[in-house]
């Protein structure tokens, strides 16, 4: 059975840092691609980060660049978000997604083609 499990949200100040961790299990972590979404108050799903299997790619929405930055270890069967210089725009549950086949070699930021998700972290950047 496959299993997500995020953790490391938590209330944070603008400006502040978080790291999410995304444990997985159930599947051969290192051969899909994996993505983290959010979901902010009110909103639909976004698409955040993705990273190959290799971590050779890394890709982000526009709004997270220079501020977030995704990771992999394989070893230990792990997916990281570090976030930097937090926004209060940034207040959402945050998702991580295996993407639906093994050795997929591009970027997806559609949430279709994930088949399996977390339960989530919420994180909330406030003064």
């Amino acid at each position: 059975e496959v299993q997500l499990v995020e953790s490391g949200g938590g209330l944070v100040q603008p400006g502040g840092s978080l790291r999410l961790s995304c444990a997985a299990s159930g599947f051969t972590f290192k051969y899909y691609y994996m993505s983290w979404f959010r979901r902010a108050p009110g909103k639909g799903l976004e698409w955040v980060s993705g990273i190959s299997t290799g971590s050779s790619s890394t890709t982000y929405v526009d709004s997270v660049k220079c501020r977030f930055t995704i990771s992999r270890d394989n070893a230990k069967n792990t997916l990281y978000l570090q976030m930097d210089s937090l926004k209060p725009e940034d207040t959402a549950v945050y998702y991580c997604a295996k993407y639906k086949t093994r050795y997929y070699t591009d970027s997806s930021y559609d949430a279709k083609d994930y088949d399996s998700w977390g339960q989530g972290t919420l994180v909330t950047v406030s003064s």
